[in-house]
């Protein structure tokens, strides 16, 4: 399993933003000071208030405006990748922060969240794909 860790500066209104791009939570590890919001089986997104990514790591958190990671992540469809983008857009975050790329058998649309870290929803046939 994976677990990303992100800070988040508001936690209801990034599990909102969160939500609207399809994640479900778990309540289970959910509380005033974090959220899991749940991908599929495998990827989970704790979401952390700034106090308690302080108590994982005495390293800065970075500005909004900077990458420390892009994640990259599969969809079922090109369609879907549009619904998350747009999504994105409606609740918070940004949509389109880099062009679309669209090769055919690979599609990908690029998103910040409200605290600017950035996601890569993508869709890929592996049996198009040139040889």
């Amino acid at each position: 399993m994976i677990f990303i860790n992100l800070p988040v500066k508001d936690l209801q209104a990034s599990m909102t933003f969160y939500k609207s791009l399809g994640f479900g939570n778990n309540p289970q590890f959910t509380d005033d000071t974090a959220a899991c919001m749940v991908w599929s089986d495998t990827i989970n997104v704790m979401l952390l208030t700034h106090d308690k990514w302080r108590t994982f790591t005495d390293r800065p958190i970075p500005p909004s405006t900077s990458s420390e990671v892009m994640l990259a992540i599969a969809c079922g469809s090109r369609s879907q990748v549009d619904e998350m983008n747009d999504a994105a857009a409606a609740n918070g975050g940004t949509a389109d922060i880099r062009p679309t790329q669209d090769m055919g058998f690979m599609y990908n649309r690029s998103l910040a969240d409200p605290d600017g870290h950035i996601w890569e929803p993508l869709w890929m046939d592996a049996a198009a794909m040139p040889a």
